[in-house]
Parts: structure tokens; sequence; C-alpha cells
């Protein structure tokens, strides 16, 4: 828990600002709510953020920031364990999905924090190092991060949503659509109920991968 004796800076009140999203949810981000969270007038929490579009857009910054592309050899294993890494960061922060997958609707992509932006470049240093031009580095970026945020829905659909249903639930709930429009629903149970989060993103990454592969050596 944040200490409300702490003295207030940009990093406490962003921490204290997770804390609260992590336990209550985005809905419940308030200036109020938060300066009563960290022991501090409300009023002085404006110093460091003008409005509560700033904390969403600094609460965005901390998440990113703590996502490290980590310095292997090869640009496919990079792009491998950063995906695992961002599901581990995403895992341990799930209220805050809703928040990166809409934020930068709203923010256009040079007014976006540096933290916020220094995985992006980075992300795009390694695919030219790799062999991309420019174009080829946007697209792959656009790629990979859609299948990361479309894989981490998925996973926290299963993992908040069925969390509680075993293969038996599952399988009597489907039995009870109709088998002429959806027969391969009907099925799956046994799959559904066995779902593994990090399998099924080393799956997807193999296919990504792959595809990536394909697309630089036809243009080197």
């Amino acid at each position: 828990m944040t200490s409300v004796k702490s003295r207030l800076t940009r990093a406490t009140m962003l921490a204290g600002a997770l804390e609260l999203v992590d336990d209550e949810g985005l809905d419940a981000l308030s200036m109020r709510k938060l300066g009563q969270k960290l022991g501090k007038d409300p009023m002085a929490l404006y110093r460091y953020a003008k409005n509560r579009e700033a904390l969403l857009d600094g609460l965005t910054e901390i998440i990113w920031d703590q996502l490290v592309i980590p310095p292997v050899d090869e640009w496919q294993d990079q792009l491998r364990a950063t995906a695992h890494d961002f599901r581990n960061l995403v895992l341990r922060h799930p209220n805050v999905v809703p928040l990166l997958v809409t934020r930068p609707l709203s923010t256009p992509l040079g007014l976006r924090p540096p933290g916020a932006l220094r995985p992006i470049e980075q992300l795009l240093a390694l695919l030219m190092k790799a062999g991309f031009d420019s174009r080829g580095a946007l697209h792959v970026y656009r790629a990979y991060y859609g299948f990361l945020f479309g894989h981490i829905i998925n996973e926290l659909e299963e993992f908040v949503v069925d969390a509680d249903e075993d293969e038996e639930v599952l399988r009597l709930g489907l039995q009870r659509l109709a088998k002429k429009d959806f027969p391969q629903l009907r099925t799956l149970a046994p799959l559904l109920a066995d779902y593994d989060g990090k399998a099924e993103l080393d799956q997807g990454m193999d296919i990504l991968l792959q595809g990536l592969e394909i697309s630089l050596n036809q243009t080197l």
C-alpha cells in the first residue's frame, strides 16, 4: 500500500492511482478518491496532473515504462520474450487493459507521454535493425501489438468470465446451443476448459513470427 505519510511526487501519485485502479477499477479513479488514498488534499494532486485525463495518461506511461525489450541476439526471440513480458505485466494489472486499448484513440501519437512511446521506438529500432524498412517495421509493429492485445483480451475473458467453469459446466452450457447454428462450439468444452494462456501466446507467436520471417526474406 502507498504510505499516507510519503511525500507527494508525481511518481507517488501515479503509484497510488495504479493501486486504486488495481483494487477498484478505472471507474473508481478520481482526484478526490486518490487524495483520500494518499492522505493528501485532492487540490495538491493538480500540481502533478491537471485533470483526470492527465492521470490516465500517466497510468499508461508507467505501465508501458515497465515493458522491457530484452537484449537477446535474435529479433524473433526478442519479440517472443517481449510478448511474454507484456502478458505478465498486464495480468498483474488487468483493470488497466481497457485504458491501454482505448487511450491511444483519444491521444495523438505525438502528444503521448514519453514513457508510453519508448517501447514503440525500441520495437521499431529492433525491426529495422533486423532488416525491415520503415514501412515494413511500422506494419510489423501494428500487427504485433494487434496480436498481443487480442490475445490478452481473450485470456482475460477466460480468466475473469469463465474462471469457475470446468469442463462439465461448459459442456452443459454449450449443449444448450442449437446444433444447426453452433456445431463447432458445442464440441469445444474440453479445449475451453483446458485453456493455457502462456501456451496459447506461444502458439500465436509461432504463426506470427513465421509470417514475418517470410515477409522479411522476400524483401532481402
